[in-house]
């Protein structure tokens, strides 16, 4: 029986036309879900145009009774080889590898996924995961080899903390992923985070009002009963969030007391910190009018028309004593 002559990765470079029964998929493919309408129009563009990219593939073995058995295992390219399949064809151009290690192979999927945008923000929260925890990579390391920031890839697997259900309403689309930061406040508030959830499917509440509901609940539940403001307090916190443009609590001391202002990201920290600035820009003025009013007399010039006694030094107004200086600090959490 005259032996079949396969491909070999002699050269990663060289492109080969492989028969697509013969391909299988990648056992850590990190994306679980495929759109069926992506699927097809891709489908379409291979039937006009063939498969533009070559398929990133790895030789390997398997024993039969009939004898030794040759297969192909996708490392890049699944959303290409399902279209190439809809589409009809019987071979698809690939890139053979030398046998990576298994960690290789999940770091070829991911990037390349990523890179494509093809992972949902669950899909990616997975793969982030099972590279950390599986081959002991820092998230610093994830990060340089997708090219985002350490941040990035530490929220993204923030996400996996969300119940099933809110994951589903991700991966789902059902739900932006910039959602999960308001709801992963509420986590040790199932009843309001559950909540909070279902406002946001039904009601299509912004993403930044469900931050601020988020906060409201997850800063009052912090503060403890003696620290609750009264109603006027109430009422200028409402009056400081709405200038900031954050979340305000006020919390009174013997003497004086602490206003916190919530934030949620370096970026808002800044615009709480420009709406301070404009606010004090808009108050100078007035401040400098006033300034040149004209002033009272001085302490040592006389209120008493000339030619009138003065009265005794006893029936003279006090001197006002000097306002005393509150304990009051602002702190930005």
């Amino acid at each position: 029986m005259e032996q079949e002559n396969f491909p070999t990765p002699e050269s990663s470079k060289s492109v080969f036309l492989i028969e697509v029964e013969k391909i299988r998929p990648n056992p850590m493919q990190p994306r679980a879900d495929f759109d069926q309408a992506g699927l097809n129009g891709l489908a379409e563009s291979i039937r006009q145009y063939g498969v533009l990219q070559p398929l990133v593939v790895v030789r390997k073995e398997e024993d039969t009774p009939s004898g030794t058995s040759v297969y192909y295992e996708l490392i890049a390219g699944e959303r290409r080889l399902r279209a190439a399949r809809l589409a009809g064809l019987f071979q698809v151009p690939v890139i053979i590898r030398k046998e990576p290690a298994e960690k290789v192979k999940l770091e070829i999927a991911l990037i390349e996924n990523i890179q494509r945008e093809d992972l949902n923000a669950v899909e990616r929260a997975r793969a982030f995961k099972q590279l950390s925890n599986d081959f002991k990579l820092k998230h610093r390391d994830i990060a340089l080899k997708i090219g985002k920031s350490r941040e990035y890839v530490t929220n993204t697997i923030r996400i996996l903390d969300l119940p099933d259900e809110m994951q589903k309403a991700i991966t789902s689309g059902k739900m932006n992923e910039g959602y999960f930061k308001p709801l992963l406040m509420l986590s040790s508030r199932p009843e309001h985070q559950k909540t909070l959830f279902y406002d946001i499917l039904n009601k299509d509440i912004k993403m930044r009002e469900a931050e601020l509901i988020a906060r409201r609940i997850a800063v009052e539940r912090a503060r403890k009963r003696d620290d609750l403001p009264d109603e006027e307090g109430r009422q200028i916190e409402q009056k400081l969030g709405e200038v900031l443009g954050a979340r305000v609590a006020i919390t009174r001391k013997r003497h004086g007391g602490v206003i916190a202002i919530a934030f949620f990201s370096e970026d808002e920290l800044r615009q709480i910190l420009e709406r301070m600035i404009k606010e004090k820009e808009i108050a100078e003025p007035s401040v400098a009018a006033s300034e040149e009013a004209p002033a009272s007399p001085n302490r040592g010039e006389s209120l008493v028309p000339e030619g009138r006694e003065s009265p005794p030094a006893e029936f003279l107004p006090a001197e006002p004593e000097p306002p005393q200086e509150p304990d009051l600090k602002i702190s930005i959490i």
